[in-house]
């Protein structure tokens, strides 16, 4: 029982008995380059998240799937939140789950765009509970865990991929969304081969500088097989996280 959809109502009351924790997949549907799926960043955080839960033994709800990634809309199928809109998703997230008990909510986020809006929620949520009126109420505490960044993880992904890991549409989060979703492989031809690199601002902007979506990347390196290999990794370093996370006093 690790997905909060596929338990009852009866099933999250004995599991708060025993546990306060609760995981919650954070990613984004937006391109990931001509070989990508829409769908990588949310795919990837839900794929770690899940796997931390059956290894941990917690649960883990819904994957909020549409992040803050305007400027990923000069190519088609990419949505975004604003940021305040994905503020507010969080908040409410938060606010319901403590509602019934849950006390340590730990984000398992796939795509970067979200780092600064996560962490201004997480302020907000913080910022609700000392300004109470009737004072500091009993803690809730947050955390956003990239999967990617575990130093096992990162010298992997470096050792695989080299000078074409880049940062966007990289062969490390492709990898993992074919082995996970193989029957949605896609293949496409790229040049250069590694992509450009820079700062960005608005979504033309975006499409301007970096014409096919990546940044810095050669994700036609990516294997199912390097895909099973990272999520091995980062599921056994994010899960020691959560662990240790939990035990927080």
């Amino acid at each position: 029982m690790s997905q909060l959809q596929l338990a009852t109502w009866p099933e999250v009351e004995t599991y708060l008995a025993r546990s306060t924790g609760i995981i919650i997949p954070i990613g984004s549907t937006e391109q990931h380059g001509p070989n990508g799926l829409i769908g990588t960043d949310a795919l990837t955080a839900e794929m770690v998240a899940r796997a931390v839960g059956e290894t941990v033994g917690a649960l883990v709800a819904p994957t909020i799937s549409v992040g803050m990634a305007q400027h990923h809309l000069g190519f088609p199928g990419s949505i975004t939140l604003r940021p305040s809109t994905l503020m507010a998703v969080i908040v409410d997230h938060v606010a319901s789950l403590a509602r019934h008990g849950f006390d340590r909510f730990f984000f398992v986020n796939g795509h970067g765009g979200n780092i600064a809006t996560t962490t201004a929620a997480f302020s907000e949520i913080y910022a609700e509970r000392s300004l109470h009126p009737a004072g500091n109420r009993p803690g809730v505490r947050c955390k956003l865990r990239n999967w990617w960044e575990g130093p096992e993880t990162e010298a992997l992904c470096k050792t695989l991929y080299g000078d074409a890991l880049g940062s966007h549409a990289t062969p490390s989060e492709v990898a993992m969304t074919w082995h996970g979703f193989p029957h949605a492989i896609k293949h496409a031809t790229m040049a250069p081969r590694i992509a450009p690199t820079g700062a960005f601002h608005d979504a033309d902007d975006y499409r301007s500088r970096f014409p096919d979506g990546r940044i810095g990347s050669d994700p036609t390196l990516a294997t199912a097989a390097d895909g099973a290999r990272i999520l091995d990794i980062a599921t056994r370093e994010v899960a020691a996280d959560y662990r240790a996370f939990v035990q927080e006093a």
